[in-house]
């Protein structure tokens, strides 16, 4: 049964706080991981959500086990059209669109020599544009009621481009761009957007990464209290923890040599090349083909 009009995020110019209650948001990625964490935290604070995954058994899966403030959704975030298809349908059952969760991602690990087209293809196409056709579509909506928030998933990774991982980095750094290039196009609209740098995550996508000084293992929770704050308080550029930022900061003064001397020595250049190819072969096998 349709709501009627939304009264969440209430957005004020300048970023005011704004109101999850009976919010409609629209998560991609959002059967498991950051992304369910991020349904059920938002549906706890009041707000609907509609879960979209390509995998439509586990999105639908996902809303029955929240209960009756979501549903699930089956979307190809890579589709314009099934990304439009599942805005639609979020709001012709939920009410209008109040925020965007761009979440839906991939990684696939190796060196770039080695990289097979096809994989190269895939990450570029739900990692960046996924996350461009879904802030185009949400803004389109968003706009004519001057109110809404966009949150893209990015990662600190999209900062630092790790050996191992360059095409996943390449997209990562794609995000964060884009993010701020939509923030200023955004000024004076009343619609926001937000992009949050989580660093390592404990999902099915981080399987196999080695452990390093630098980079603790955050859950699924931290990351999902984040984009929470970030649709309730607004804001920008968003770490996980907090607290890499400041770390971050102080490195990029350094000559490269010395910043890659210090990578070196904590191990953090080696946290996407040091990936365990048989702890991962089940995350990444699904997603190349190879069963």
């Amino acid at each position: 049964m349709k709501v009627s009009a939304s009264k969440g995020l209430r957005a004020y110019l300048g970023g005011m706080d704004q109101l999850l209650e009976q919010a409609v948001v629209a998560i991609t990625g959002g059967a498991r991981g950051i992304g369910r964490a991020s349904a059920e935290q938002l549906a706890a604070a009041g707000g609907r959500v509609a879960i979209g995954d390509l995998d439509g058994e586990a999105a639908a899966k996902a809303a029955s086990d929240i209960g009756k403030r979501a549903i699930g959704i089956q979307v190809d975030v890579t589709d314009h059209d099934s990304f439009e298809a599942f805005l639609e349908q979020a709001e012709a059952e939920l009410g209008p669109l109040d925020g965007l969760v761009n979440n839906a991602g991939v990684m696939l690990l190796g060196p770039i020599d080695e990289e097979d087209p096809e994989q190269t293809g895939t990450m570029i196409a739900v990692n960046l544009t996924g996350v461009i056709n879904g802030t185009r579509l949400a803004i389109s909506k968003m706009k004519p009621r001057h109110r809404g928030r966009i949150i893209n998933i990015a990662s600190q990774a999209g900062k630092a481009g790790l050996s191992g991982g360059a095409t996943y980095c390449a997209t990562k750094f794609g995000v964060i761009g884009f993010s701020e290039s939509v923030r200023q196009e955004l000024k004076g609209s009343g619609v926001g957007i937000s992009w949050i740098l989580p660093g390592v995550v404990d999902t099915a996508m981080t399987a196999g990464l080695p452990d390093t000084r630098l980079m603790e293992m955050l859950s699924p929770d931290e990351v999902a209290s984040a984009v929470v704050k970030a649709m309730k308080e607004g804001g920008s550029e968003v770490w996980v923890p907090a607290r890499n930022q400041w770390l971050d900061a102080p490195l990029r003064l350094l000559p490269r040599h010395l910043r890659e001397r210090v990578f070196a020595m904590t191990g953090a250049d080696q946290v996407l090349a040091g990936a365990d190819p048989e702890r991962r072969r089940g995350y990444e096998g699904p997603i190349s083909g190879d069963s």
